[in-house]
């Protein structure tokens, strides 16, 4: 799966900042912005069910505004294609807003419409790690496919404390323990709808020998943990093994003879 855009039929200098706009008549008498309008009716926003755009066209308000490129902004789409790697064949081709969450959508839409229309469900998936989501990852492991896809992991630290992964968590107890033995508990309440923390107690990191390790300048430590981290878990458990490198190789020659499409039309692609 790889996330490339189209630019939209949309002047980036015909914008509106924000995603007010007073619709004229002739407006809403067009296609785009008839079909946007019905979308807001519905239950998601047509462009991004978690903020309002930035900037919106006001003669293709579906499109979304991103960088992308040279530092390029503009109005534009993405166009997922299902891409068959042992035949190199399309078998489904979803475009969407360019937004990771609608690309998500367009990753399940293909995938269910090819197994009603065609009777084919890959086995496993491959993709890159835009993919990775753990909301993604767990909805291909509750259909029992494969995701062979690299998780991209932003807990690392880069100053010298400890990070997540120095941490152990314990499943049955849902607790992360630190590297001196101490519990860090959640409360189980899910910020920006996909993040738990665990936080230790503050009397336990007062008088710990490696807080300044740790969390030097907080007074306790606190870990996050994605709601779903135990489908990245189990797709980064599969990144060493042979099925995953195949794929791997299987997906440099799908792009190398899908490359001069990408190059003319920004294909995005999934693959299995």
């Amino acid at each position: 799966m790889d996330a490339s855009v189209i630019e939209a039929d949309a002047s980036r200098f015909q914008r509106v900042e924000g995603s007010e706009v007073d619709w004229s008549d002739a407006q809403r008498s067009s296609r785009p912005v008839r079909e946007y309008l019905a979308a807001l009716d519905g239950e998601q926003s047509p462009t991004n069910p978690d903020r309002k755009p930035k900037a919106m066209s006001p003669t293709d308000p579906t499109a979304a505004w991103t960088t992308r490129g040279r530092n390029k902004v503009m109005f534009a789409y993405s166009l997922n294609d299902l891409i068959d790697r042992k035949h190199a064949v399309i078998l489904d081709v979803e475009a969407t807003p360019t937004r990771i969450s609608k690309e998500v959508d367009a990753t399940e839409t293909m995938l269910e419409r090819t197994e009603e229309r065609f009777g084919l469900k890959p086995g496993p998936i491959a993709g890159d790690v835009a993919y990775s989501t753990g909301e993604m990852l767990d909805w291909f492991l509750k259909r029992e496919i494969e995701p062979h896809i690299p998780v991209k992991d932003m807990s690392k630290r880069k100053d010298g404390t400890f990070s997540r992964d120095d941490f152990t968590y314990e499943a049955e107890r849902d607790v992360y323990v630190c590297p001196e033995n101490k519990t860090l508990t959640t409360t189980g309440r899910v910020f920006a709808g996909n993040t738990l923390y665990y936080r230790a107690i503050k009397r336990d990191c007062d008088k710990c020998p490696v807080k300044q390790r740790c969390c030097p300048n907080t007074p306790s430590r606190r870990v996050p943990r994605d709601v779903n981290e135990a489908a990245r878990d189990h797709a980064r458990a599969l990144v060493d093994s042979e099925p995953f490198l195949q794929s791997r190789r299987d997906r440099k020659k799908i792009e190398a003879r899908f490359g001069d499409l990408k190059a003319s039309t920004n294909l995005g692609a999934i693959q299995f």
